[in-house]
């Protein structure tokens, strides 16, 4: 933004001097901008369900799900009115997820995204009423999204169900919770796949299906966020350490200790090894899938290519992350 001089603020020079800083700024606004539009109106918090929904979908965040949606659709050519509907019915059932994830029945968590959990401020009994109603509200967006083909919205509520359910990540929190600490490597690559692969691939499922591509470019597309879950997962447990600072990585740490992770399995040094490798099979499918084109490149860069030394876009990854990856 401007200032009250009218000179513009280093950000907005940078944006400026950038396409495409601006155009994901333009489609991050749009986004949040549509998102508070959906979400009930919480009549300045005297509507205790609708500030919980509110609170759990409108904090700080990456928005990466919604974001690599919106973005792979663009890079597919598709430009689609539904988009930021659809890519808002996606974070919704994120936010839901994170709700659950963080209730003391399960992860116990009392910080999320630098605040207190939704259970925290507004009590279980609230936080998993207002996890429902955001999946519910995910669903009747999807109904009622704008310029879809009867068939295609079909196929949308389709995927996001199944995504939600008990083979995605219903299945994957039940398996991180009584999975125990012994487990093998290909158990916890399953885990980490439902836990956070089926949001990333129903993301880019999504972006597939609205921009009606070929089954190959969906498979690759697929075969991309996949390997990108895998290497999200890793990240986000080298970010569990007892010794980040919390204020920094916006929520507890400590959460993974006695469970199995690939980091306890494999050892820190061969898990930052198979995180710079799972971001190379990302590479490579996501260019078998959209070629040279940079809108996704781009973004997934600026998710793993800072803290740390990696990057994705095309350069070279660093042998090994930082000891202390912190939060984007």
């Amino acid at each position: 933004m401007t200032t009250m001089t009218g000179r513009f603020s280093g950000r907005d020079m940078e944006m400026a001097g950038d396409p495409w800083l601006a155009e994901l700024a333009a489609i991050r606004h749009a986004f949040e901008e549509r998102m508070a539009q959906l979400l009930p109106d919480s009549g300045n918090g005297s509507d205790t369900l609708a500030a919980a929904m509110r609170a759990g979908t409108l904090g700080a965040g990456k928005r990466m799900r919604p974001l690599l949606l919106m973005l792979v659709a663009r890079d597919l050519g598709c430009a689609s009115p539904a988009l930021v509907d659809i890519a808002c019915a996606v974070e919704m059932v994120h936010a839901a997820s994170l709700i659950l994830d963080d209730m003391p029945c399960m992860d116990d968590a009392m910080l999320r995204r630098g605040q207190p959990t939704i259970h925290v401020q507004y009590g279980e009994d609230v936080a998993i009423l207002a996890s429902v109603a955001l999946l519910s509200r995910a669903f009747g967006v999807l109904a009622t999204a704008p310029g879809i083909r009867p068939e295609v919205r079909a196929r949308l509520v389709a995927k996001l169900a199944e995504t939600v359910g008990s083979q995605g990540l219903v299945r994957g929190q039940f398996e991180d919770l009584r999975g125990g600490g012994q487990r093998s490597e290909a158990e916890i690559a399953s885990t980490n796949e439902l836990k956070t692969g089926v949001l990333l691939g129903v993301s880019v499922d999504m972006a597939a299906i609205l921009a009606e591509t070929d089954d190959c470019v969906a498979e690759s597309l697929r075969a991309f966020a996949l390997a990108a879950g895998h290497a999200f997962q890793i990240r986000d447990d080298f970010q569990d350490d007892p010794a980040n600072d919390t204020s920094v990585t916006g929520k507890d740490t400590g959460k993974d200790l006695g469970k199995a992770t690939l980091i306890n399995a494999l050892g820190f040094e061969e898990a930052r090894k198979r995180l710079a490798r799972h971001l190379d099979e990302a590479d490579r499918c996501l260019t078998d899938a959209i070629g040279s084109k940079q809108r996704t490149r781009r973004f997934v860069d600026t998710l793993f290519g800072q803290g740390g030394g990696f990057r994705f876009a095309g350069r070279p990854l660093a042998a090994t992350p930082d000891r202390h990856l912190v939060r984007h």
